[in-house]
């Protein structure tokens, strides 16, 4: 049915009706006292959502930008990064600081496992001068979730700076900046901010600003300190996307009706639901071990017989519902089903019912 398409991927996500009409005003001058307002306001939101004192950038841009800005206002040529990998967007990281000249070590594991903080103490014990280490909080692309809290503790014990990817756990799973003690922490529009792509947002406490003002080389986009000397005047060293901060404005508005807790626990109970009705049709999880599935997406194997582009081409076809492919290794053996953002009980419900005719279709 026309206008009916509903997403179930790890982003874009849905957006409330609310949210669109926001976002459909006519554009205001990005150096207007009005904009500066909704922009003031947007950044006291954000903070509420990383749980964080600290200024939070706003960048026209995907996540990866943030992730970006990360590498580009910290590492110098030379400098030893040690990336955790559990997945697609956990290599991301590696990828980048290489493009900045560092000496990268990577730990992996298997996909659909978490980093042990054994191993990670182990590298860290094994490897001097480690200057940063990065790490995925939520890894969309197999649907695991990092003990982050216990890895950035070990982090900081070895004095090394944390710079985490919380791009699809922000506003879904709980990610707490400073109680943590996450050194630098960034995130994206379209997952749980419920906004359409195009924005990212980056935070950095003060020991990694310390650490920014010895990068001999910052990125120019997303220098930190023009950012900070442009929110200090709520405003941004450039143009903006302006629309999408308000429409950005609204979602917080909604966020904060609800409560965090409140998003957190909405999360895993929707996670949850999907995961029992999944199971119960017979099909097996990708990530079986609960204490590390992701609140936010579900990765799940065909059953046999069955293929994974003919699962999504009907779900779309039929019944107007978008879920997501594996990602490289991945590809055509697992699909994902997202349970982040602006979605309900009943979504859940509607797509468990989808899937299961979609699956007795094709096994006939």
């Amino acid at each position: 049915m026309q206008d009916k398409e509903f997403l179930m991927i790890p982003g874009p996500t849905p957006v409330p009706q609310s949210v669109l009409l926001a976002l459909a005003k006519h554009p205001i001058g990005h150096r207007s006292k009005e904009f500066s307002t909704i922009l003031r306001r947007v950044e006291e939101g954000l903070k509420w959502v990383f749980q964080t004192k600290y200024d939070v950038h706003i960048y026209t841009s995907s996540g990866t930008g943030a992730m970006c800005s990360a590498m580009g206002n910290l590492v110098n040529e030379g400098d030893r990064v040690l990336c955790l990998i559990i997945g697609n967007f956990g290599r991301r990281w590696a990828k980048i600081a290489k493009s900045r000249g560092a000496d990268v070590i990577e730990l992996e594991v298997p996909y659909g496992k978490a980093i042990d903080p054994c191993d990670l103490e182990k590298v860290l014990k094994e490897n001097d001068n480690i200057k940063i280490v990065t790490m995925t909080h939520n890894e969309t692309s197999t649907g695991v979730t990092n003990p982050v809290k216990e890895l950035v503790k070990l982090v900081k014990n070895y004095g090394a700076l944390s710079v985490v990817d919380g791009i699809t756990s922000l506003g879904a799973i709980n990610c707490p900046m400073d109680e943590w003690g996450i050194d630098v922490l960034v995130s994206g529009s379209q997952k749980g901010f419920m906004i359409p792509p195009g924005l990212a947002f980056l935070a950095a406490n003060d020991r990694a600003f310390e650490m920014h003002k010895q990068c001999k080389y910052p990125d120019f986009y997303f220098n930190w300190t023009d950012y900070k000397k442009n929110l200090d005047k709520d405003t941004t060293p450039w143009t903006p996307a302006v629309n999408l901060v308000v429409a950005l404005d609204e979602a917080l508005s909604i966020m904060k009706q609800t409560g965090l807790n409140e998003i957190f626990e909405l999360h895993k109970s929707n996670a949850k639901l999907l995961r029992e009705g999944l199971k119960d049709m017979g099909l097996k999880l990708f990530v079986e071990d609960e204490n590390i599935a992701s609140y936010a997406i579900t990765s799940v194997l065909p059953p046999e017989g069955v293929l994974v582009p003919d699962i999504r081409r009907v779900m779309k076809e039929k019944y107007d519902i978008t879920v997501a492919n594996g990602q490289n290794d991945l590809k055509d053996k697992i699909f994902r089903m997202g349970t982040l953002g602006f979605v309900s009980r009943r979504d859940v419900l509607t797509a468990l019912a989808s899937l299961k005719e979609t699956i007795e279709g094709l096994k006939k």
